[in-house]
């Protein structure tokens, strides 16, 4: 899908997205191995641009780690792939560490709002479907919605994926360790934020406030507020 974002650009960036747990006995071992090997090995494949690791509040030794691609294509490709089914000895190793693993391949289908200098300190991750018969709210999420949430303060940049099911799918060495399942939802959304909001403060529900008549059409919402733990830049 190619969609036109507001700098006036065409794109399909892709997104891998993994939420994971760690007991208290592995994390600082995750976070090392997360740190000195994974990450670099990551973003050093053709065609990745970014690795983030994000702290979940409130849900002691759960992150959300994610890395960027110019094209959700790139996370199919026969590169990536060569990684994902010849994991070092270390991520052997630390694979077994995952608990209540979930991880997705995603499509940017809407974006507003421009990325800051450095890697957002906040960001809130809201995972969601749409019900039945309401599919066609998608073109309000994916442009005025989004527009909406750059409006409030602090807020810098919003943006809308969508899960590619087909290489979502893809069974690999590296999954048959953790035994990482898909995530139900089909839609996600990143909110990159300068400063945490108080807890007052609802953008999601702000950002429909007038947009919606009856309802917003979403279910099997999951929100995560995170802050920034560790982040990687192809240079």
């Amino acid at each position: 899908m190619e969609i036109i974002v507001k700098n006036g650009t065409s794109t399909n960036l892709g997104l891998m997205a993994f939420w994971a747990t760690f007991e208290k006995k592995t994390l600082l071992k995750y976070i090392k191995w997360h740190n000195c090997e994974h990450m670099a090995e990551r973003v050093s494949i053709p065609g990745f641009q970014n690795g983030r690791r994000y702290v979940v509040d409130g849900k002691p030794g759960r992150f959300l780690q994610f890395y960027e691609t110019k094209t959700s294509s790139i996370l199919g490709s026969k590169s990536y792939l060569d990684a994902l089914n010849n994991p070092t000895p270390w991520t052997k190793e630390a694979l077994t560490w995952f608990r209540e693993p979930v991880r997705n391949i995603y499509e940017l289908i809407g974006s507003s709002g421009n990325s800051g200098i450095f890697a957002s300190p906040y960001l809130i991750a809201l995972r969601f479907n749409l019900e039945a018969g309401k599919e066609d709210l998608l073109t309000i999420y994916s442009n005025q919605w989004l527009k909406n949430l750059c409006k409030i303060k602090n807020i810098l940049r919003a943006r809308l994926f969508q899960v590619d099911e087909n290489i979502s799918k893809i069974i690999t060495s590296e999954r048959k360790i953790y035994s990482g399942g898909l995530g139900r939802q089909r839609y996600l959304v990143f909110i990159e934020i300068t400063q945490s909001f108080d807890q007052t403060i609802n953008p999601i529900k702000t950002a429909s406030s007038d947009l919606f008549e009856s309802s917003h059409g979403r279910c099997d919402e999951y929100i995560d507020h995170t802050w920034l733990d560790f982040s990687l830049d192809k240079s």
